[in-house]
């Protein structure tokens, strides 16, 4: 048996499972703790993966024999990713950043916790406090999770505070006098908002990123079973806010109908068996289809079907 320095050396060692009298690769991949995990899960679940967290482990199943899962906090994910103990993890570009990690990003995934949107990382002060610009800020104590960036930032900017980390209820810091600015991420507003605080200045957006371990990704096996991943959870994110029209048209009114369709690629048209009409199929836009039915319906088009989508890839 070989012997190794510690668990880590040995993690980083195995990289097959056995099933049977059969070796099978296996990718270890990290999921993020907390208020994106629900989500993660949800968007893997229609990507064509069934995750079944465990109550009381942190290793939940998946119904994939090349996948091991691990759930581990996003600030910590890119640690994990860069050093290979994962080789492959879903973590937010902020936090990549904060730990100015040396991963491959595989794909940005535009989605969180509430929105299908980035968050933004924001300056802000008490509403009732006289600082209005950066420069104010100046030997003022600032208290945030994000730490290094937040250094790196003033730095640039030649303004010198004290950055204070925060373990949590940051906006309340600056409502109890305890910092005189907060560096906090935000999706509405609304946490910012109800405490009485006013946005100063937008430090940067972030977004969910999915990314991988540089040996990994020299790993064809790996890079393979990576950028399948990434497709399937980007057509998963870009069927979101779109769905499909299926209509019946005569052929008096197809020119009429088709030139107000948007599509990927223009709509598809096909001959309806006997008849002067054709079958139209589009994608749309979730947002343009309850203006667009009335309008195809008026020009003449009937059996209008709107139906959601899985993937789009």
């Amino acid at each position: 048996m070989l012997a190794y320095a510690n668990r880590e050396a040995f993690e980083k060692t195995v990289q097959t499972v056995y099933i049977g009298d059969n070796v099978m690769q296996q990718l270890k991949l990290g999921l993020p703790k907390g208020s994106l995990e629900k989500a993660t899960i949800a968007l893997f679940e229609k990507s064509g993966w069934l995750i079944k967290p465990a109550a009381r482990n942190y290793f939940p199943e998946i119904d994939d024999d090349e996948l091991a899962c691990s759930i581990c906090r996003p600030q910590e994910m890119s640690r994990y990713v860069e050093s290979g103990m994962l080789d492959a993890g879903i973590t937010g570009k902020d936090w990549t950043m904060e730990n100015q990690s040396d991963a491959v990003l595989v794909a940005d995934l535009i989605y969180s916790k509430v929105s299908q949107r980035p968050t933004r990382w924001i300056i802000a002060v008490s509403g009732d406090s006289e600082i209005r610009t950066l420069e104010d800020l100046r030997g003022k104590k600032i208290a945030t999770e994000l730490v290094n960036v937040t250094k790196r930032f003033f730095a640039e900017k030649n303004i010198d505070v004290e950055i204070e980390f925060s373990w949590g209820a940051t906006e309340a810091k600056v409502v109890s006098g305890l910092a005189d600015a907060i560096v906090e991420v935000t999706e509405t507003e609304s946490t910012i908002r109800a405490h009485g605080l006013r946005i100063i200045h937008e430090l940067m957006e972030s977004n969910t990123q999915f990314i991988a371990n540089k040996q990994a990704w020299e790993n064809p096996w790996k890079r393979e079973k990576i950028e399948n991943i990434a497709l399937l959870l980007q057509g998963t994110l870009r069927a979101e806010r779109i769905v499909g029209l299926k209509m019946n048209v005569p052929e008096s009114c197809l020119q009429e109908i088709t030139s107000i369709l948007p599509s990927l690629n223009g709509p598809t048209i096909s001959n309806l068996y006997q008849t002067e009409w054709f079958a139209i199929e589009a994608v749309v836009s979730e947002d343009e289809v309850r203006d667009l039915i009335p309008q195809l319906k008026k020009k003449g088009a009937e059996g209008i079907i709107e139906y959601a989508l899985n993937k789009v890839i």
